[in-house]
């Protein structure tokens, strides 16, 4: 996973930096879909600890119970959801959103979810699924790299344009499907469109099939603090269909839930 070790990587412990706490949070990070259960010595060679090192931070972790073991694999346990609900419990808002939310799935029969930005990548806060079946599992917590989905777009089209462009620049540009723009400038061109038009759509650009339009949530300066988004399939649903009749509904929960936020009417 990473060639460096824990060692070389991390920033020299100080009073402003607990080396051993960073080192268990890769312990935790380690675990995901791709890799659930996981020896100690995969462990280690994921984090680029030792066995000694990683076998500590496992066995403290059990202790809490953020970690299950049968004695020869180790697995993260219930108890690490606490987490990621401390953080979507200190934002009520969604407790609000999620009704409206509710209602524009209702009405537009296509998924929708809220997102926020963590460096090049979204992370999903809220999803309302419809009953149609789809390629892609996603729920709170799941992330996307942000420059290829609309909601990405969206956020990235609220930075400043110097942080926007360094950003890019530091990124790998990954084709996921023959749809993917790989090119910086093209890609900056198109966030400058979606910050301009205020919504997004992106076409199959992360996984054949999937298409999105997504809208920015402001808060009360105006700033975009997440974004909203319908999804659905672009066999169904095309691009011409999604942003005629379902970008309407989008605008109107995106400013509905900006307003719970403090934005002011437009």
């Amino acid at each position: 996973m990473n060639s460096q070790t824990a060692e070389t990587k991390d920033p020299k412990p100080s009073d402003s930096y607990v080396q051993s706490f960073a080192r268990g949070l890769e312990v935790i990070r380690s675990f995901s879909a791709a890799t659930p259960q996981q020896t100690l010595s995969e462990v280690a060679a994921q984090t680029g600890l030792t066995r000694a090192g990683a076998r500590r931070i496992l066995l403290t972790l059990q202790t809490l119970g953020y970690v299950e073991t049968d004695g020869k694999l180790f697995r993260l346990s219930p108890r690490i959801l606490d987490l990621g609900f401390a953080y979507l419990s200190s934002l009520p808002i969604w407790n609000l959103a999620e009704p409206v939310m509710e209602d524009l799935v209702e009405e537009v029969r296509e998924s929708s979810s809220a997102a926020v930005l963590d460096g090049l990548d979204i992370v999903y806060v809220l999803r309302v699924p419809t009953h149609k079946i789809m390629r892609t599992n996603l729920g709170v917590g799941s992330r996307l790299p942000a420059c290829w989905t609309s909601m990405g777009r969206m956020l990235l089209a609220g930075l400043p344009d110097a942080e926007l462009e360094a950003r890019l620049q530091a990124h790998s540009m990954e084709r996921f499907t023959e749809h993917t723009t790989t090119d910086v400038d093209a890609l900056l061109d198109r966030i400058r469109e979606a910050r301009e038009q205020g919504w997004c759509l992106v076409n199959q650009e992360l996984e054949e099939g999937l298409i999105s339009i997504a809208a920015p949530l402001t808060n009360r300066a105006g700033q975009t603090v997440a974004a909203l988004n319908i999804s659905g399939q672009a066999n169904r649903t095309s691009a011409a269909v999604m942003q005629e009749t379902l970008l309407p509904a989008l605008l109107r929960a995106a400013r509905t839930i900006s307003r719970m936020m403090g934005a002011p009417r437009a």
